[in-house]
């Protein structure tokens, strides 16, 4: 059912395998004099898997839409903002168009209520859903984040428009897609609808936001590479 008002501020996410792998993360920071942008990430992954907001998914759908959009446009990007663009370069694997698919196939069938329901219902597909949603917005990060412009903006471009779009769809979905949220809502003086609309609105301006902004940098910095064009001598 998720937390109610009374009861969030103690809902933190004990779980031993989770706590011990972020004090790995943490470790390897500290050993390689991790910049801010490590920490940052960091952070942001106690927040969404350890602090009350983790919990507060299981309640609201808009918070679980707040916890993807930080872990696919924050918490996966700013460590490899960290790397060196050569290192980011080994690391990428696939190309823009192949990486903006593979991230919207991910977060179309994660927030289709089938699989979305399965993922709140058990461990594996929990842990499913993350992973494919991280390692997804990996790609296309890596494919933003190199000296290959055109790259970047197909890539910043492609998410930009297919998380406006899915984002619109839940907005104006017009009724509740999601039954695992239809009873625990109104704890926290929402209706189901309600809530849906405004994950929707999330996904649509704020999840989209990150790659409208990567998309304007990249396709400033592409104009900046075109020759300028030289007016005939009169």
């Amino acid at each position: 059912m998720g937390p109610c008002r009374a009861t969030l501020a103690g809902a933190w996410n004990p779980d031993p395998l989770l706590l011990a792998a972020l004090a790995l993360w943490a470790g390897l920071l500290l050993r390689r004099q991790g910049r801010v942008p490590g920490w940052t990430a960091w952070a942001l992954a106690v927040l969404v898997f350890v602090s009350p907001l983790c919990n507060l998914t299981s309640a609201l759908f808009s918070a679980r839409v707040v916890h993807h959009v930080l872990l696919s446009a924050a918490i996966v990007p700013l460590p490899l903002a960290g790397l060196t663009p050569g290192r980011r370069q080994r690391l990428r694997i696939l190309g823009p168009s192949a990486a903006v698919l593979l991230h919207a196939g991910a977060m179309w069938a994660w927030h289709a209520p089938g699989p979305y329901a399965w993922a709140l219902s058990t461990t594996p597909g929990y842990w499913l859903m993350q992973a494919t949603l991280a390692g997804s917005a990996a790609a296309v990060w890596l494919c933003v984040l190199v000296p290959d412009r055109g790259a970047a903006v197909i890539a910043a471009g492609g998410t930009f428009l297919q998380m406006g779009l899915l984002g619109a769809i839940i907005l104006f979905a017009g009724q509740p897609l999601y039954a695992a949220h239809l009873l625990t809502t109104a704890a926290w003086s929402l209706s189901a609808l309600a809530d849906q609309q405004l994950a929707g609105l999330v996904m649509w301006v704020l999840g989209a936001l990150p790659y409208m902004a990567a998309l304007l940098w990249q396709a400033a910095r592409l104009a900046d590479d075109l020759p300028e064009t030289v007016e005939p001598a009169r």
